[in-house]
């Protein structure tokens, strides 16, 4: 346990400096004395700084995916694309080193962020058969458009969420009201292009069911993401240790 407390310890400072300073100016030495322990206590958990510094990536990245486990958990309807991009949009703002390297942030991040592409190489890949393997389900379900090819609505749904995360610093100075309100155009955006709505019944070829009112179609709609959500979900948790093990693999034996 105190081994472990330690390393988040380190974790944390080292987190805090790589923020303050950037890459280029942090050194072992100062994220020891923030950490308030010796240079050869953090090379007892991390053979290098890089190793280090991914290590804080890979920590903001698992705090996100548990964040979102635990919301597909509570709510079946978490597993719709327009809700979980929004939601996401609102993570990466408070998730400062994830937005760094989304942005690829040179001042911050340095040549961190290509060093990252390398490593977690496989994880990156894990997480795009992810996000293809979530919309087939959905479109199984009904829950997404067929009349289009899944790759393309997946190419789609990273276009447009990257077009948002990236306005917040390209467009800050136009965008209007505040993160919920651009979160929830997001939503939309996405609903409008890939979802099928709630009340389209039979008629447009949904799985949706028929049935009229606005109570019956939220009904159906909460039914077939009920059916969906324990697929999906499982496969969250396996990369979720996925990222588990990636950390460990950073840490020295």
């Amino acid at each position: 346990m105190e081994r472990a407390q330690r390393a988040d310890r380190i974790l944390d400072a080292a987190g805090d400096l790589l923020l303050a300073w950037g890459y280029r100016r942090v050194t072992i030495d100062e994220i020891a004395r923030r950490a308030h322990v010796g240079k050869g206590t953090v090379y007892l958990h991390w053979k290098t700084k890089d190793s280090l510094l991914l290590a804080v990536m890979l920590k903001a990245q698992s705090r996100m995916q548990h964040r979102q486990l635990e919301r597909l958990r509570a709510d079946p309807l978490e597993i719709l694309p327009s809700r979980m991009m929004s939601r996401l949009f609102l993570e990466f703002q408070a998730e400062p080193v994830l937005r760094a390297a989304y942005t690829d942030d040179a001042d911050i991040l340095g040549r961190l962020n290509e060093t990252a592409k390398r490593e977690f190489a496989d994880l990156i890949v894990a997480g795009e058969r992810n996000l293809r393997h979530h919309l087939e389900v959905l479109r199984e379900h009904g829950l997404v458009r067929r009349d289009t090819d899944v790759q393309h609505q997946q190419y789609a749904l990273l276009a447009t969420s990257s077009g948002f995360f990236t306005s917040e610093a390209l467009l800050i100075d136009r965008a209007p009201g505040g993160l919920e309100v651009r979160a929830g155009i997001l939503a939309h955006t996405i609903r409008s292009a890939l979802e099928v709505p709630a009340d389209a019944g039979a008629q447009s070829g949904s799985d949706l069911g028929c049935g009229s009112g606005p109570d019956a179609a939220s009904a159906r709609l909460r039914a077939a993401a009920t059916a969906a959500a324990p697929e999906i979900i499982a496969r969250y948790e396996r990369f979720l240790a996925l990222c588990a093990q990636e950390m460990r693999r950073q840490i020295r034996d």
